[in-house]
C-alpha cells in the first residue's frame, strides 16, 4: 500500500470510527431511555441497566456501520476535493478506478467487523439479554414486591410493601395468605429482606405480628415475632431460556440441527435471517463504491457537489430500503432472496462501471436552471424592502 493509499485509508477509517461511535451512542441512548423502567420501577442497579441495554449495541452496529462508512467516504472525498487533491492526483495519472482502491481496503476492514458481529457477537449479545431477562424476571425483589402495590401472587395470596430502602430493605410489609382453606394468615412486619440460598427464596420479616384465623374458631391467634421467614421459592423460579432465530449463530442458521423444533416450524424465517447475515458484509463495499461514484470523480469548481452528495445519500437510502423490503418478503417467499444478491451485485457493478468510465453524475441542465432561478427569486424577495 503506497503513501497515498495509506493516507486515504487512515483518514477514512478514522472518520468511520468517530462517526460509528457517535451514531451508535446517540441511537443507543434513545433506545436505552425506553427501558429506563427496568431501573426505576423494578429496582435494578445502573450496572444492570447499562449491561442489558449495552448488549443490544452490536445489533445497532450491524445497521449503522455501512452507513457510517458511507459518511466517512463522503467526508474524505469532500476533504480531498476542497484541497484540490483529487484534481492533482488525476493530473498525475491516478485514475478514479485506482483512487477507489484505498476506499475498498477500508471497506474490507468494515466488512470483517460487520461479518464477525453478524456471525457471533450480535447473537451472543441477544442470548445474554435473554438469559439476563430470565434472571430478572425470577427476581422477587425486582418484579413481585413493588412498593405501594398490592401484588396478588396467587388467587389467595396478596403481598404489599410500603417502600424499598437502600440495601434491599423492605419497609411496611403486609401479607394476606388464604391458600389453606382451613385458616387465614395475616402478617404485618416493620421491615424485611429477601434471602436466597440453596434451600430457596425467603422473605425474612422482622419485628411484626402474625394473625391466624382458624375455621370454627371465633377469636384469632395473635403472635408477635422478632424474625419470621416466609417461603417464596415457588415464585422465584427462572423461566426456561429458549433462543429465537435472531439469537442463533451464523453456523446454526447455515446448518440447523435436524431436531430443531423452531427450524421445523419456521424454515423460511431461518433462511431469511441466514441471507441477511451473509449479505451484511457486502453492504460496506456497495455503499463505498456508490458514494465514490457520485463524489470521487474530479470536477471543476463550477460543477456543484451538493447534488452529488444528495444523490449519494438518496441512492444509499434506496438500496438499504430495498434490502429491508426484500428481507421481509423473503420470510414468506424464499425465492426473493436472490433479488437481494442481484440488487447488491448490480449496484456494485454499475458503480464500478461509472468510476471506470469517468462518468460525472450531474443533474440535468434544465433542473439546475430551475433551481438557480428559484434561488434568485427567493434572494430578491428577501432583499426587497418592507412597506412602511
Amino acid at each position: 500500500m503506497g503513501s497515498i493509499d495509506s493516507y486515504i485509508f487512515r483518514t477514512t477509517l478514522t472518520s468511520f470510527a468517530v462517526i460509528l461511535a457517535s451514531l451508535t451512542g446517540v441511537i443507543w441512548i434513545t433506545q436505552a431511555l425506553r427501558g429506563i423502567d427496568l431501573m426505576t420501577s423494578q429496582g435494578q442497579t445502573i450496572l444492570t441497566f447499562l449491561g442489558l441495554t449495552g448488549m443490544a449495541v452490536p445489533v445497532l452496529v450491524l445497521v449503522i456501520a455501512p452507513v457510517a462508512l458511507m459518511i466517512a467516504v463522503a467526508h474524505t472525498l469532500n476533504r480531498l476535493a476542497n484541497d484540490s487533491e483529487i484534481i492533482v492526483m488525476n493530473a498525475a495519472g491516478l485514475s478514479p478506478l485506482r483512487l477507489v482502491r484505498p476506499f475498498m481496503f477500508a471497506s474490507v476492514v468494515v466488512a470483517i467487523l460487520v461479518g464477525f458481529i453478524s456471525a457471533y457477537v450480535a447473537p451472543e449479545g441477544l442470548r445474554r439479554i435473554n438469559r439476563w431477562d430470565s434472571e430478572i424476571t425470577a427476581d422477587i425483589l425486582a418484579n413481585i414486591l413493588q412498593p405501594g402495590r398490592f401484588s396478588q401472587l396467587e388467587t389467595n395470596l396478596t403481598i404489599r410493601v410500603r417502600e424499598r430502602q437502600p440495601g434491599g430493605v423492605l419497609v411496611g410489609v403486609f401479607i394476606d395468605d388464604r391458600r389453606d382453606p382451613n385458616e387465614r394468615v395475616s402478617i404485618i412486619a416493620d421491615h424485611g429482606t429477601v434471602l436466597k440460598n440453596e434451600d430457596g427464596s425467603f422473605l425474612v420479616l422482622e419485628d411484626g405480628t402474625l394473625q391466624r384465623f382458624e375455621t370454627g374458631k371465633q377469636d384469632p391467634a395473635l403472635v408477635a415475632f422478632g424474625r419470621y421467614a416466609f417461603d417464596m421459592s415457588k415464585f422465584s423460579r427462572a423461566r426456561d431460556v429458549t433462543y429465537g432465530i435472531r439469537e442463533r449463530y451464523l453456523w446454526e442458521l447455515l446448518w440447523p440441527e435436524p431436531g430443531d423444533a423452531l427450524y421445523a416450524r419456521l424454515p423460511n424465517q431461518f433462511r431469511a435471517e441466514m441471507h441477511d447475515r451473509l449479505l451484511a458484509p457486502i453492504y460496506p463495499f456497495v455503499f463505498a463504491a456508490l458514494t465514490f461514484a457520485f463524489l470521487g470523480l474530479p470536477r471543476t469548481t463550477r460543477q456543484s457537489r451538493n447534488f452529488s452528495m444528495a444523490g449519494a445519500i438518496a441512492a444509499v437510502f434506496a438500496v438499504r430500503l430495498a434490502g429491508f423490503a426484500c428481507s421481509i418478503v423473503t420470510s414468506s417467499t424464499p425465492a426473493v432472496a436472490a433479488a437481494q444478491y442481484l440488487l447488491l451485485g448490480a449496484t456494485l457493478a454499475v458503480s464500478l462501471w461509472v468510476i471506470a468510465r469517468n462518468i460525472v453524475i450531474e443533474p440535468p441542465a434544465r433542473l439546475m436552471e430551475l433551481i438557480n432561478a428559484l434561488t434568485a427569486s427567493l434572494a430578491r424577495l428577501r432583499l426587497r424592502p418592507m412597506p412602511s
